[in-house]
């Protein structure tokens, strides 16, 4: 590789195919965004003309769409929360202690990424179908969560590993306590971790279907049901303007991704200028 790097016909090479894989990965996408606005019923590529018929009838009187959309919101929003207390306490426990068998623990927090979705959607079917809670938010809510929390925990490792230690060993060397370090040191530059495992694990519970699929009811059902349900069962071309909004979501969610992390970074750069300025104060009273 780096010798093909080295000439101008190696260069062009690998200009030319990294543009086509990413334009193959990119093509799905754009496929879908173009006949969003196809005025076609049957949603054919490419459009014979335009239209935004499809998006106003994403919330014309009588559709579904919004109720399907407010549940997956408010699931998200639930396993958003269940997946951050999660993570923290388990990426705070598997970096910053010495936990007993620590690689057990890290498997098993991973297992679920390991598992297929359907087999992990319907043991948590045989669990919650007996206490009568299939079709309840918070029982969707809380399987979409096995699935975010291993997301959130391998963010919140990779965050909590960046932080410099030396600045929490300044702090405990001027007699701040564990807690006074986590809430004045370590939670404030973990925050850009913690947003963007929050991002991830909405992202991840909003786009969850097999869970979704098997913990639902007739009264209940999530948006990325919703949509099997529509392909399904019956020909509407609105599903491909409710995934042109997921995929301009997904791009909007990466972005404040990368936004929040950048603004992170710089925080702890600055942090570390002063600590390199003024020292690490000892417990004598000296500086190191």
């Amino acid at each position: 590789m780096m010798e093909l790097r080295k000439t101008l016909t190696g260069r062009i090479a690998l200009t030319v195919v990294a543009t086509l894989i990413l334009l193959f990965l990119a093509l799905p996408i754009v496929v879908i965004l173009v006949t969003s606005f196809s005025n076609n019923a049957f949603a054919a590529f490419p459009p014979e003309a335009w239209t935004l018929n499809w998006y106003r009838a994403l919330f014309a009187d009588g559709s579904k769409w919004p109720a399907a959309l407010s549940l997956s919101a408010l699931v998200a929003a639930l396993s958003t929360v269940f997946s951050l207390i999660i993570g923290v306490t388990a990426a705070t426990a598997l970096v910053r202690s010495e936990l007993p068998l620590r690689s057990a623990v890290f498997a098993l927090v991973l297992g679920p990424l390991l598992i297929p979705q359907i087999v992990t959607a319907l043991g948590l079917f045989l669990l919650f179908e007996p206490a009568a809670m299939l079709g309840s938010p918070i029982a969707i809510a809380l399987g979409h969560t096995v699935l975010a929390s291993p997301i959130a925990v391998l963010i919140l490792i990779a965050t909590l590993r960046g932080i410099d230690e030396r600045l929490e060993d300044a702090a405990a060397s001027m007699g701040a306590g564990r807690l006074t370090i986590a809430r004045k040191i370590t939670f404030p530059l973990a925050a850009p971790g913690m947003i963007a495992a929050a991002i991830f694990s909405f992202i991840t519970s909003f786009d969850e279907f097999y869970i979704s699929q098997f913990l639902s009811s007739v009264d209940t059902v999530t948006l990325p049901v919703q949509v099997y349900n529509s392909l399904t069962f019956e020909i509407d071309p609105s599903v491909t303007a409710v995934s042109a909004i997921l995929i301009a979501f997904a791009v909007l969610a990466l972005g404040l991704v990368a936004l929040v992390r950048w603004i992170g970074t710089g925080r702890q750069e600055s942090l570390l200028s002063v600590e390199n300025t003024v020292g690490v104060a000892a417990p004598g009273g000296e500086t190191v």
